[in-house]
């Protein structure tokens, strides 16, 4: 049982210099404080409060081996680890830390509290939050600590965190190393306050086509939930010891494991047997669906009967799917942009998210300042198709008096 008292992640008081004051006067500049903008991939650092999930861990075998270990040797002897210096020797400039809860904010977990702040800033009216260091989870060669750490994750989110505010949703983690165990996940958080839908970590080696996940996906589709692929790289993987530079992992990394991914599913007729499953793919960007969607439909169309459960090119079904947008990547023809967006399915398939608080965010204002769509659409990728896909509310925030309406950028489409 979780004792009672104040939250004990770790506060670090608000500093002199503000990270985010540059954001909150480009996203005022603009006029987006009118506009609905939902994160649909925000991320903490969960190790931060690694003695408060530990205490909602249930195999005492499991939960001894971390209330047993400091911090650095959880992270490096209990969790597999991820290479890589994401700031590059500090050169790349991010916020890691909390702000010390003032105010109305000041009886609310810290970790909720320094995320209302970064939204606030970033005039960002939901996010959808995500762990970090247990990304690479997936990995760990033994399934019972996946699931028992997951389990705990999840309680310790929706009894501690979530609570703080309706703003706040997530996508509960599902040990997907377990399929029986995934189910009564399934079971036990479906419907719990703020929790969204189900989130798998892409980096894993079990083969999702197999028969012994159905029940997976079959719980997930009598609860018409979607379920989220959450990308990354891992350098450690032998496809990647090649690489010399963590540029070279990074840039491949997390578009190769959402292939992966994708691809069985499509190939094995996942989305035909599963229809009411809404299929996410985040923070892998977008150039690799195009490339993806040529290579499997020239392949299907000479080699279909490898693919028997399908009853349409697999574009089709991709095209159906929904792809965060951090990290975007603008191309310098802003054509070969609008035609990359409509091979994916359009500009109703992307979901604004900002990977905050990775050194690589980007702001709302990446999406609005696109020229070649209309306002429809940024409005659509900022908040519109996620709040349709997840069933959000409209945001109760509204334009501050005296702000000006949404600016269009230069050269804006307003067909």
């Amino acid at each position: 049982m979780k004792d009672e008292g104040a939250p004990q992640a770790r506060v670090i008081p608000d500093r002199s210099f503000n990270f985010l004051a540059n954001a909150r006067r480009e996203v005022e500049r603009r006029g987006l404080d009118e506009v609905p903008v939902v994160d649909c991939d925000c991320h903490l650092y969960e190790t931060t409060a690694l003695p408060e999930i530990v205490r909602y861990i249930d195999n005492p075998n499991v939960r001894r081996s971390f209330e047993r270990s400091s911090l650095g040797m959880a992270m490096h002897a209990l969790l597999p680890g991820n290479l890589g210096d994401r700031t590059v020797s500090g050169r790349i400039k991010t916020d890691l830390d909390m702000h010390l809860p003032t105010g109305d904010r000041a009886g609310i977990h810290p970790l909720a509290a320094g995320l209302l702040h970064s939204m606030d800033q970033m005039a960002i009216d939901y996010s959808i939050l995500f762990p970090t260091p247990m990304l690479t989870l997936g990995t760990h060669p033994q399934p019972e600590v996946e699931v028992e750490l997951a389990r705990a994750y999840n309680r310790w989110l929706v009894r501690d965190v979530l609570v703080a505010s309706p703003r706040i949703r997530t996508m509960a983690y599902l040990p997907l190393s377990n399929p029986e165990a995934s189910v009564d996940f399934i079971e036990e958080f479906a419907g719990a306050p703020g929790v969204l839908g189900f989130m798998v970590t892409a980096v894993r080696y079990q083969p999702i086509h197999e028969n012994r996940f159905v029940k997976v996906f079959a719980a997930l589709d009598e609860r018409s939930l979607p379920l989220a692929f959450h990308s990354g790289p891992n350098w450690s993987d032998r496809p990647f010891e090649q690489l010399n530079r963590f540029l070279s992992a990074h840039a491949l990394g997390f578009p190769f494991y959402a292939m992966l991914q994708l691809t069985n599913l499509v190939v094995n007729g996942l989305p035909e047997r599963f229809p009411n499953v809404r299929f996410i793919f985040m923070e892998a960007g977008q150039a690799w669906v195009p490339f993806l969607v040529a290579r499997l439909d020239n392949e299907y169309r000479q080699r279909s009967s490898e693919a028997p459960l399908l009853r349409r090119l697999p574009s089709a079904y991709i095209q159906e799917m929904f792809f965060t947008t951090q990290p975007f990547e603008p191309l310098d023809d802003p054509e070969h942009m609008r035609t990359m967006i409509e091979m994916m399915g359009g500009p109703s398939r992307l979901l604004y998210s900002s990977d905050y608080p990775h050194q690589d965010f980007d702001l709302p204002t990446m999406i609005w300042d696109l020229p070649f769509l209309s306002e429809e659409a940024r409005r659509d990728i900022l908040g519109g198709n996620a709040m349709r896909l997840f069933g959000l509310p409209a945001p109760e925030r509204k334009r501050p008096a005296g702000a000006a309406p949404a600016a269009a950028p230069p050269g804006t489409r307003t067909e």
